[in-house]
């Protein structure tokens, strides 16, 4: 090998392996970050606070969308952040779980936030082990230091909480009515080792019973390890993002859901639901109308093509994206 093959090889790896800590980080130094705040419509304070976290989390919640409309027009979806300022902040539309948590990332590693990436499995209810294609972040707020608390960020669930949950045993957090708690359990791995997992519950109204969201363990995740999750997620033919469109923004009192074409209002008061079945054509209307999502044109041509090749079934109706 020659000298200058070696030095390509070293270069390589270095590259590979994060030196420096790149890899490990979010790219916060290229976010723009008075669009992204313009975005969310947070005008407030910057300083990387407990306070300032329940507000910035509370307002990407409330303004940006879930969905996994690229996937349904046969596109790929990037986690690059220049893609991301392109999509989510530039042209106003939305994104799935790793989208959301990636842009947050970097919003929350400008700031001065400590921040780490989890995976989570989504559960919801069914006591199954899925794969862990769900992504969370692990914050550190400048309070950290002297009180130890850290907090568990969930902005891209779909039906996520409007703030963040503090990462101890029993904590829970609520708005409108529906609850969230976090719990502590060790599973089994093998006949003599056990591992510590962390579950979400939510519950919809007093008097209902808790349903587990999705579970996860506090082993680091990276940028490059969400993108191999969100490669399977987007490209799987078992995978439900493939299938058909899931699109749902949460308000302070509603969640508004589009499954295929099924249009699900949720009230977060008592739980109550509505639902419309809706005509090919009127999905990019609704899109616009109630989840601020507008399509150009030949775009939402495409996506009332795909809405009216769906199987008559569909699938379940209101089961939350993760």
């Amino acid at each position: 090998m020659t000298d200058a093959e070696s030095t390509d090889t070293e270069n390589t790896d270095a590259e590979n392996t994060g030196e420096g800590g790149a890899d490990r980080r979010w790219d916060g130094a290229e976010l723009d970050l008075d669009a992204y705040l313009a975005r969310i419509g947070h005008t407030g304070d910057r300083s990387p606070t407990e306070a300032n976290l329940r507000a910035l989390h509370r307002a990407h919640v409330l303004g940006i969308p879930f969905e996994n409309l690229e996937i349904v027009l046969g596109r790929p979806v990037p986690l690059g952040l220049p893609a991301l300022q392109d999509k989510i902040v530039r042209r106003a539309r939305g994104g799935y779980c790793f989208e959301h948590a990636r842009l947050f990332a970097a919003a929350l590693e400008r700031l001065g936030f400590g921040v780490g990436g989890l995976t989570s499995r989504v559960g919801m209810g069914s006591g199954r082990v899925r794969p862990a294609t769900h992504a969370v972040l692990r914050v550190e707020t400048a309070e950290t230091a002297d009180t130890g608390r850290v907090w568990i960020c969930d902005v891209g669930f779909g039906g996520s909480p409007l703030e963040p949950v503090e990462l101890a045993d029993g904590a829970r957090t609520s708005g409108s009515g529906w609850e969230f708690r976090l719990e502590r359990r060790t599973a089994p791995q093998g006949a003599t080792a056990s591992v510590g997992e962390w579950v979400l519950h939510e519950r919809r109204g007093a008097g209902e019973d808790w349903c587990d969201l999705h579970t996860f363990t506090l082993d680091p995740r990276y940028a490059i390890d969400w993108e191999v999750g969100s490669h399977y997620v987007s490209t799987h033919p078992r995978s439900p993002f493939v299938r058909r469109p899931i699109v749902q923004r949460t308000g302070p009192d509603v969640r508004q859901a589009l499954y295929g074409a099924s249009w699900v209002t949720t009230a977060r008061a008592d739980g109550s639901r509505r639902v419309r079945e809706l005509r090919p054509r009127e999905v990019p209307e609704i899109l616009g109308d109630v989840f601020g999502i507008e399509l150009d044109a030949a775009d939402a041509e495409a996506l009332a093509g795909a809405v009216e090749r769906l199987p008559a079934d569909g699938g379940p109706i209101g089961v939350p994206a993760g």
